[in-house]
């Protein structure tokens, strides 16, 4: 599961705690696998000490529960962990969008307006002309003032689409 949830919230992490006695040491390979919160790093670090547990992050050279410097040099790079995580949803973020503007597909469900071609890393985005009609017809409607279930119903009457909810066709409408 991904370290951007909380330690406590993760499955094993929530079984690993519970199992966890005073006296024991919780040793992980990296602090950034365990956290990427330094919210949680710190918060999970206060509880684990207030429980007599040690901690022991072999990146960081073994025990991080022991002294001053131990808990500096762990709250600093828990900080920089969180920072990568957050970088690296924005390298994600921008590829997936300069992707998209290029019609290639990201994966997962295909977008209202467009056909899914091709195999592989070369799958694009080929426009829809039902679809991209409707879309155009839904937005001059909204501009008008329709309700969202009007133009859903016009949508499967006049193109033939399944009727969708409202909140769907809203979210269609704002994507497009």
């Amino acid at each position: 599961m991904s370290g951007s949830v909380p330690l406590a919230d993760r499955p094993e992490g929530q079984r690993l705690l519970t199992a966890l006695q005073p006296g024991d040491v919780v040793v992980a390979a990296k602090l950034d696998r365990a956290f990427r919160s330094a919210a949680d790093a710190l918060e999970t670090l206060e509880e684990l000490k207030k429980d007599k547990i040690g901690l022991h992050l072999i990146d960081l050279g073994g025990d991080v529960c022991g002294n001053g410097i131990s808990k500096l040099v762990f709250t600093i790079l828990s900080a920089v962990a969180e920072q990568e995580r957050d970088r690296l949803r924005e390298r994600i973020r921008d590829a997936k969008r300069h992707r998209a503007s290029q019609l290639l597909f990201n994966g997962g469900k295909r977008p209202f307006g467009f056909d899914v071609e091709g195999e592989g890393k070369n799958r694009h985005l080929v426009p829809n002309p039902t679809e991209q009609a409707a879309l155009t017809r839904g937005k001059a409607l909204q501009s008008e003032g329709a309700t969202l279930r009007a133009i859903a119903s016009i949508w499967a009457d006049e193109f033939g689409l399944k009727k969708f909810d409202a909140n769907s066709v809203r979210r269609i409408l704002d994507r497009g």
